[in-house]
């Protein structure tokens, strides 16, 4: 893969309809800092424009994913400008624009992911782990709380018991634990792992129409705050004759019974149908 220019904190990619993010501060084990952050959402944006992009990879340079927000300021970490009731929290911020991300998203965890390297993987849509992985919810031993809205998302991946288990203790755990408490769908070793990501990404990538996974990808999420199956009937009602009436309908089909690969035509910068988005607009959306 040959990386495009603009980045200094992460590494940004594009081969055969996969991107692939690589977090890029290998001497300090990934942490983030603002800038990084900021170059985050910038990949993010490119990825939601770029029609050729059907699939992204997530994953750390060197030993570890992501070793949590960069501490090394001091006690002051933590202490922020802004009143109580307006500060934004920045990991939060990045959660939210992963969750509105139109592509699938494969978490590649190479290594430690503790902080918001554990918090930024719980609205990725698919996590993979290597052997020598470790999680960390840590915030209740640094004296602050779980932020990146992983409250919301982290009950939802694995069940409220365990998440309020590893968000009270803090304790880092290891890959086989995140296996079976479903925080990641499989584990692999070290020198497999970003084989298994890419053989996933291009699963959908290759044989997936884009529309249909961007649709997807917001209703299962979206729905997994509904009250009632009435509202998944609701919307799942619309996509289906929307999508029904569509060329990529018509070209699934019939590259089915010509036994071909598909050739989806309509894309996700220009044919997601009149009702996307549906939800509504609620404030830091």
């Amino acid at each position: 893969m040959a990386a495009e220019e603009g980045f200094r904190y992460i590494r940004y990619e594009v081969e055969d309809r996969v991107a692939r993010i690589t977090l890029n501060r290998p001497e300090k084990l990934n942490a983030l800092i603002d800038p990084a952050y900021a170059e985050l959402h910038e990949a993010l944006d490119r990825i939601d424009a770029d029609d050729e992009v059907r699939a992204v990879v997530f994953t750390g340079e060197g030993r570890a994913y992501c070793a949590g927000r960069d501490v090394s300021g001091g006690g002051g970490t933590f202490s922020y400008d802004a009143p109580v009731g307006e500060h934004r929290d920045i990991g939060g911020r990045l959660t939210l624009r992963l969750f509105r991300c139109l592509k699938p998203i494969i978490a590649a965890v190479n290594g430690p992911a503790v902080g918001i390297g554990a918090t930024m993987l719980l609205p990725m849509d698919v996590r993979l782990a290597s052997s020598e992985a470790r999680f960390g919810f840590v915030f209740p031993r640094r004296g602050i709380v779980s932020e990146a809205a992983s409250s919301w998302f982290l009950p939802r991946v694995v069940g409220i018991s365990r998440a309020l288990e590893w968000a009270m203790t803090g304790r880092v755990f290891g890959a086989a634990e995140a296996l079976e408490g479903g925080l990641v769908r499989s584990v692999h070793e070290p020198d497999q792992l970003l084989a298994a990501a890419d053989e996933l990404a291009h699963e959908i990538a290759d044989n997936a129409a884009p529309v249909s996974v961007a649709l997807t990808r917001q209703m299962m999420w979206r729905m997994l705050g509904a009250d009632d199956p009435m509202e998944a009937h609701k919307i799942d009602s619309r996509a289906v004759a929307a999508r029904g009436a569509s060329a990529d309908a018509a070209e699934g089909v019939e590259s089915f019974l010509e036994k071909r690969p598909p050739r989806f035509p309509v894309r996700v910068s220009d044919g997601m149908p009149d009702f996307f988005p549906w939800w509504e607009e609620r404030p830091f959306a």
